[in-house]
């Protein structure tokens, strides 16, 4: 079987999300996969290939595109559906998109699509007017019309999937993701230098993913200046989200510029796999109150390395995060504060979602992801 999959994503300059799942679904399905044929696409007027990463398998090929961007996905993909996106690699039986992108196929492959969530329909005031009009020139309904199969990340995605697009049930399975594994923390002076450069205290609330609307880091500023104000012995503790900045972050800063506790809000911008393990390490409660998400990786990810998780009770996070996370509404800003003290100063409570979080976390791996993404091809 020839298998097609799009690695555009794999472009980005630093990985996080879409791209992080991309690079750990596919290099968990070479490790099992070694009889078909895989067929790598990406497209780029620049030379890109040290962001991609290595496929040192004998069945893998690469296939690399030369045109700007804008003209391929705009002027060829979607105005002339030309060309062929799987008669570029040779052809292919099967064609996997890890994520909506432009894309046309020749009728007799099996395009299969992974969505990872629709947030841009529930909530379109939290993307920049540019990002809308990208998302509403893919014309997703149509995507999902014309491929063969979907697949969800999380049963509330899948949910969504149905419900908003009109896909019926049969054509949309849910896979979900993976934990990425601990990578090696670096040595105790460049742990010393990250953590003076950074100006970082030794207790700290922390927050890791993009700094955008949907994820609420205004509501989380806001609830930290209340958790401050109501408890004068938690002055050692402060606030740290990393992550690169998003679409639409003015009004974060804008609320961290008024915080009266601002010199205690730190803002890392990205951070490497080694710096994230570091924060992980020293951190005292992992908080992630996003508005919406399709999987929510980093709360699991923070369970993994034994840290006590806060997160949403909306959209797929309670189904990711089962029992072993405080939920809260985040809309309402004094929940997240009362939930934050709670953790940082319960001890019996912090080790019991410690040790719900160890176990949670048994439930996902990216093999068993693998192993599901491959029968799918298979029965395609």
């Amino acid at each position: 079987m020839k298998i097609g999959v799009d690695i555009r994503v794999l472009m980005d300059k630093h990985y996080s999300g879409v791209s992080e799942y991309t690079s750990a679904v596919l290099r968990a399905i070479l490790r099992q996969d070694q009889d078909d044929k895989f067929h790598l696409f990406y497209n780029s007027f620049q030379n890109v290939a040290g962001r991609i990463g290595r496929f040192d398998h004998p069945n893998v090929t690469i296939k690399r595109t030369g045109f700007p961007n804008k003209i391929f996905n705009y002027g060829l993909q979607k105005s002339l559906s030309w060309p062929k996106i799987d008669s570029i690699i040779g052809g292919a039986d099967v064609f996997w998109s890890p994520h909506i992108n432009f894309s046309c196929f020749s009728k007799e492959v099996k395009h299969v699509l992974t969505v990872h969530d629709i947030s841009f329909l529930h909530y379109p005031e939290f993307f920049s007017r540019r990002k809308n009009i990208w998302h509403r020139a893919l014309t997703l309904k149509k995507l999902t019309e014309n491929c063969q199969h979907i697949i969800a990340v999380s049963e509330n995605t899948r949910q969504d999937i149905i419900e908003l697009l009109a896909v019926p049930e049969s054509k949309v399975t849910t896979i979900y993701s993976g934990i990425n594994p601990p990578v090696p923390m670096p040595g105790p002076e460049e742990e010393r230098t990250f953590f003076r450069r950074h100006e970082l205290k030794k207790r700290f609330i922390l927050y890791l993913g993009t700094i955008e609307p949907r994820k609420n880091i205004t509501g989380l500023i806001y609830a930290y200046n209340r958790l401050r104000d109501e408890n004068v012995n938690l002055v050692d503790v402060q606030l740290v989200l990393a992550g690169a900045r998003g679409w639409r972050h003015r009004a974060i800063f804008r609320a961290w510029e008024d915080s009266p506790y601002r010199r205690d809000i730190k803002f890392l911008g990205y951070v490497s796999a080694r710096e994230k393990e570091l924060l992980y390490n020293r951190a005292e409660v992992f908080i992630y109150p996003s508005y919406y998400e399709g999987f929510g990786l980093p709360p699991l990810e923070a369970m993994d390395r034994g840290l006590p998780v806060i997160t949403s009770n909306v959209s797929s996070l309670p189904e990711v995060v089962g029992s072993a996370a405080l939920t809260i509404n985040p809309y309402d800003i004094n929940e997240i504060a009362k939930a934050l003290e709670l953790v940082i100063t319960d001890p019996e409570l912090k080790k019991g979602l410690i040790e719900k979080g160890k176990q949670q976390t048994k439930l996902f791996s990216w093999d068993e992801t693998a192993r599901k993404y491959i029968e799918l091809f298979k029965s395609l």
